[in-house]
């Protein structure tokens, strides 16, 4: 399926009424909900028990910046697995914290964090103009990396799970991680990112210096980045587990996104939530930690 620029206009007008109708049932102004191109998700609701151990941790990259994050941990002996949870397009660590207490229950840690340069509202680093997808999967890569050399986790149960534009950078990341990643997690992965871009810029020289939506300021690294991107060719490399969630009434990302990513992996399972579109509401986000639970119990 080849988007063209209607279908970008049509998703902008349904990202926009989406804001609009979470507004009004939220009573929150405009400006304090993440907006983006990618990403209509529903303000997210703490957990109704908080974990036990739960602490911020900044990881160090090689290139001297730091990954803010917030780690939530089992209060039990041992060694655990750890979930490492990748947010969408201007997203933030608080997407992560609705899977703490399912993962917590399982024996993993749970780490959620913001993407240097992913968001306005990143506490790592909110300069979004240098947002790219390869940084975020080299970011997510060197997390992997920091959670395999501590003492307490278990190497074998490496668990990689991404929101939206964080489900195609985890996609992406587990290709070339491969066996060190147990399992693959995908909530709405947004495998179109390459496709919705270059269908707005068809050409090298339609590209701006920058792009601007809703606020949120891309350069023109983030769409030269994706420029030859095919994420279908390559995410297949990835030979473990993976579950991918997805609702039927997506307007953001299209379900047959998801589709064709079962089809392309070789062990993977497609949950499918009627009615659910690009952020899940309260009872949808209820069914995709039961789907989250049954996956790892596996």
């Amino acid at each position: 399926m080849k988007p063209t620029n209607t279908f970008i206009l049509l998703f902008i007008s349904i990202c926009l009424q989406a804001q609009e109708r979470i507004m009004l049932t939220q009573n929150v102004p405009y400006d304090d909900h993440p907006s983006c191109v990618m990403d209509v998700a529903q303000p997210m609701a703490e957990t109704d028990e908080a974990p036990t151990l739960c602490r911020e941790l900044t990881i160090k990259q090689k290139n001297g910046k730091s990954i803010y994050g917030i780690i939530s941990c089992p209060n039990t002996p041992g060694k655990h697995g750890i979930a490492i949870i990748s947010h969408g397009f201007n997203g933030t660590h608080h997407f992560g914290k609705d899977y703490f207490k399912t993962l917590n229950d399982l024996g993993y840690a749970v780490y959620t964090f913001d993407f240097p340069c992913g968001s306005i509202h990143s506490q790592s680093d909110n300069n979004t103009m240098k947002m790219s997808i390869s940084d975020e999967k080299a970011a997510l890569k060197e997390i992997v990396s920091y959670f395999r050399r501590q003492k307490d986790i278990d190497k074998n149960r490496i668990v990689l799970c991404g929101e939206s534009q964080g489900g195609l950078v985890s996609a992406l990341a587990a290709s070339e991680l491969k066996n060190l990643v147990s399992n693959l997690i995908l909530i709405y992965p947004a495998l179109c990112i390459p496709d919705n871009w270059n269908a707005r810029y068809p050409r090298m020289e339609d590209i701006p210096e920058v792009s601007e939506i809703w606020g949120v300021k891309l350069g023109k690294k983030f769409m030269m980045d994706i420029r030859n991107m095919k994420p279908y060719e390559t995410i297949g490399r990835y030979k473990g587990p993976v579950l991918i969630v997805h609702g039927t009434d997506d307007k953001v990302v299209p379900l047959d996104y998801s589709k064709r990513a079962q089809e392309t992996y070789s062990n993977a399972s497609l949950k499918v939530i009627d009615k659910a579109g690009h952020g899940f509401k309260p009872s949808e986000r209820a069914m995709s930690n039961q789907y989250v639970k049954e996956f790892l119990e596996r």
